[in-house]
């Protein structure tokens, strides 16, 4: 049962209350304290404020040595200073009481303080003097000193790992190691991490500050008593000095204890570092795992209790329980693995959870399957197959502009055994074979390279003219001028045309909505601005899958989402906005296109041509169609395919360059014939594009 549950149950209808109004108890309550500062209260309420400081301070200790992890009470920083806070209140109204009191006896600050400076001092201020000067020097010098300075190292070694850690998370989240919930779970852990120690790093300095000005109060309690009880009251310099110092030094134990205690639960909590777990449980752990160090000591507090001089009780006492367990702790841990050994071998075999129907109906928006031959490539998560699928994503999140979705890798039992298959969204887009322990030699120049023993085939993605060669043949294959690549290879280069053709379909709505979020804050607001008053997100998707779909990179979104909000404010046709956005993305698609000279090659409309087009486009309004008669446009294509065929070669893949009006249809034609063919505007084309006419249409 939590604490909240008990006081529902305890106090029922007025703890349901108090319980929904925590936030306006917790307001009267730094109110109260803040008040005690500057108005004078009663010694019982005196004792209750001490009473409460004690308590206080012992939670905060037990809090401290029990949690597993530092962060766990990330509101240290918080009740530090609170309880700071209530001391020092607390100085003051005993201070006041003190001085204005005093005369009457040891009874006037209370019965708390009273208490301290007859039991702990015994009645003997010189006692209390001498242990409040230790509790100050042992909580200002050794304990606050020390945590002071881990935190502040804490805070500085948190703060410098933080771009460190957030890149291995987001390597993750592209490698598919992690889904996107864990990464904004781990990054959310990591900001509350560098917030804790950043605001432990100053919260630390309220302890030092608290001892310094304890110390100081006492001094002024002493002093100004003194004086009142010797000037205003006419005591004698012997009563003066034994009423006012008996009580500032049991007010000084009252509050320095308290503040010990809490400085410890500090220390504690910044020492603790990487230990998971309670304070004596990594303690006790690691100090009872080394046996060796146990005898050892055993036997050095053996040899002191034969000592003379010394007392043997005690020093043997120890000694015997360290080799106690030093003897024990070996054996404990080897019946622990024993037994768990045991356990782990009585455990039935778990059973297989029945798939829900809801998970089901789920569809892999990437996934390949491979047949039983395949297997060994997608062994484990350091198969070939699956490390160059991990290389892949994190191309394309850097060469397009968002990170694709995980690709799921299965084994199927209902494909051949050396066959695989590609899908997208559920629905087979490719499939191809390929032999494991072998090699695919591809001819890149269509059969004028010298023949080569092996099994000739067509290299899946491409078509072009292979051979399966046996993996000591390589060297002979590569001086032929053959192409050399492995089967997981072969796979790989497929998948990534496959996955290039379907780019507009793998950006989903929520895959949008992710790149949204990681923008600036900046072009949030206009994105909020622009949506849902003058355009929609499925508007911006639709702009964003035609980039794609023409192998545009959409990395640079922040451009494209002003290119967007300015179109949109004189149209809403997605073609037109398309369009405007390519124009500013101009130098960004001709550096994409240029050769290894930095030259675009381009095959240019004619005159003829261009007309042609234009005089078959209906405009009416925003909407636009093309009306060009099927022979008429079969001779087009013709023309332009063998423009194509005539200059494309292995490193240049010339593009098609028309006017702007005509652009997006003549790529809507071209696209069922040569959709690897650019096509450009002359309105997009940057001023400082290097262009290279090869031919004209």
């Amino acid at each position: 049962m939590t604490l909240t549950d008990h006081v529902r149950s305890r106090f029922g209808l007025l703890g349901d209350i108090g319980l929904a109004n925590r936030d306006v108890l917790f307001a009267v309550g730094i109110l109260l304290v803040l008040a005690v500062l500057f108005l004078p209260v009663p010694s019982w309420f005196l004792d209750l404020g001490l009473a409460l400081s004690f308590s206080v301070a012992v939670l905060v200790l037990m809090v401290s040595l029990w949690i597993p992890r530092p962060l766990d009470f990330s509101s240290f920083p918080t009740v530090l200073l609170v309880v700071t806070m209530l001391r020092l209140a607390l100085n003051i109204a005993s201070t006041r009481l003190i001085l204005s009191e005093g005369h009457n006896g040891h009874g006037a600050a209370g019965h708390v303080i009273q208490g301290f400076s007859q039991f702990v001092m015994g009645g003997n201020f010189v006692i209390g003097v001498v242990i409040f000067c230790i509790l100050v020097v042992i909580n200002f010098v050794v304990i606050t000193k020390g945590a002071t300075r881990i935190a502040e190292v804490g805070a500085r070694f948190t703060l410098d790992a933080i771009p460190g850690k957030q890149m291995a998370i987001d390597a993750d989240l592209s490698a598919g190691m992690i889904d996107e919930t864990e990464a904004r779970r781990r990054r959310k852990e990591l900001e509350d991490e560098s917030t804790f120690y950043g605001a432990m790093d100053g919260a630390s300095k309220f302890v030092r500050g608290d001892a310094v000005a304890g110390l100081v109060i006492t001094v002024i309690n002493v002093l100004g008593g003194m004086a009142i009880g010797i000037v205003q009251k006419g005591m004698s310099f012997d009563a003066a000095a034994s009423a006012y110092t008996t009580l500032t030094v049991g007010d000084g134990l009252a509050t320095q204890i308290p503040a010990l205690v809490v400085s410890l639960a500090a220390g504690l909590l910044v020492t603790k570092g990487g230990n998971i777990g309670s304070a004596e449980k990594a303690v006790i752990d690691q100090l009872g795992a080394y046996p060796k160090a146990l005898l050892v000591a055993a036997g050095l507090l053996g040899a002191l209790a034969l000592t003379p001089g010394l007392p043997m009780a005690p020093f043997l006492a120890i000694g015997a329980a360290f080799a106690a367990l030093g003897w024990y702790a070996p054996r404990r841990k080897a019946r622990a693995a024993a037994l768990a050994k045991l356990e782990e071998s009585r455990k039935a075999p778990p059973a297989v959870p029945e798939e829900a129907v809801e998970d089901m109906l789920k569809v892999d928006e990437v996934k390949v399957e491979v047949g039983n031959h395949l297997v060994p490539l997608i062994l484990n998560k350091n198969g070939p197959l699956t490390t160059k699928v991990k290389t892949l994503r994190k191309r394309f999140a850097t060469e397009f502009g968002f990170v694709l979705p995980s690709v799921r890798i299965k084994d199927s039992s209902f494909l051949p055994p050396k066959s695989y298959v590609i899908s997208i969204m559920g629905v087979e887009a490719a499939k191809g074979e390929v032999r494991p322990k072998h090699l695919l030699a591809i001819d890149p120049t269509g059969g004028a390279v010298p023949d080569i023993a092996g099994d000739a085939t067509r290299e899946p993605t491409f078509g072009l003219q292979a051979k399966w060669i046996d993996p000591a043949r390589h060297e002979e294959a590569v001086a032929k001028g053959y192409t050399v690549v492995d089967p997981e290879s072969v796979i790989t280069t497929h998948l990534t045309e496959v996955i290039k053709d379907n780019l507009s379909t793998l950006l989903t709505f929520a895959a949008l909505q992710k790149l949204i979020d990681g923008l600036g804050r900046e072009y949030q607001k206009l994105i909020n601005d622009m949506v849902p008053s003058q355009t929609s997100l499925v508007v911006l998707q639709r702009v964003l899958q035609q980039l794609l779909s023409e192998r545009v990179s959409i990395r640079n979104l922040p451009a494209i989402v002003e290119a967007v909000a300015e179109a949109v404010g004189w149209t809403r046709h997605i073609t037109l906005i398309t369009e405007h956005v390519r124009m500013r993305l101009g130098q960004q698609i001709h550096q994409g296109l240029a050769g290894p000279d930095g030259f675009v090659s381009v095959i240019a409309l004619s005159p003829r041509w261009e007309q042609a087009l234009l005089d078959h486009i209906v405009v009416e309004g925003d909407d636009r169609r093309f009306v060009m008669p099927p022979s008429q446009v079969q001779e087009f294509l013709t023309a332009v395919r063998l423009k194509i065929q005539k200059h494309a070669t292995s490193q240049v893949w010339p593009a098609l360059l028309v006017g702007a009006e005509v652009r997006p249809f003549v790529r809507s034609l071209l696209e069922r014939v040569s959709p690897m063919t650019p096509v450009l505007s002359h309105a997009e084309l940057h001023r400082k594009a290097s262009l290279k006419t090869v031919d004209q249409v």
